[in-house]
């Protein structure tokens, strides 16, 4: 089972951008671009059925057809995508939808764009480590794309040294 990353991004020059910082996960990590909510959950079906886990959600907010905030608030009663962390990595999204995303999708990060690679492969690699502690995974088999030193105080504060 491998960690998925989905990334829904309209435009093509920002989704590249986006695949680009996220190329040194691809060895630990399952990344998913899509340019529409239709195109996400299709997705999200295809890492299901591929038997991974979808453990990240980067989406803009702007995406034509439904926003991306709205996406992110559906993802809440999908088993899918519930356990999920969120973050939107937009420059679009305004106090109101920001709010929203916060309270009804508890998001767990916000991007602006233009971002910092380094700052945003820092981001994900927190949201990742995040999603392993949270659900009770064994990070070892994850630890490529996790922040190793928390993944591993954590595996040593078991009292068993043990995960689900």
């Amino acid at each position: 089972m491998k960690l998925a990353i989905l990334v829904v991004e309209d435009e093509p020059p920002v989704r590249t951008a986006l695949a680009r910082d996220l190329a040194p996960f691809a060895g630990g990590a399952r990344i998913e671009l899509a340019e529409d909510v239709e195109d996400a959950w299709a997705v999200v079906g295809e890492v299901a059925d591929g038997g991974d886990t979808l453990a990240l959600i980067l989406s803009d907010h702007r995406l034509p057809g439904t926003s991306g905030v709205d996406f992110l608030v559906s993802t809440m009663t999908d088993p899918r995508t519930r356990a999920a962390r969120r973050v939107l990595v937009t420059g679009q999204a305004g106090h109101e939808d920001t709010i929203r995303a916060i309270n009804e999708a508890e998001l767990d990060h916000y991007v602006a764009k233009p971002w910092d690679p380094e700052e945003f492969r820092a981001v994900v690699r927190e949201q990742l480590t995040d999603f392993v502690l949270t659900n009770g995974l064994d990070p070892l088999p994850h630890l490529a794309v996790l922040d190793a030193a928390r993944a591993m105080h954590a595996l040593r504060e078991r009292p068993d040294g043990r995960f689900a």
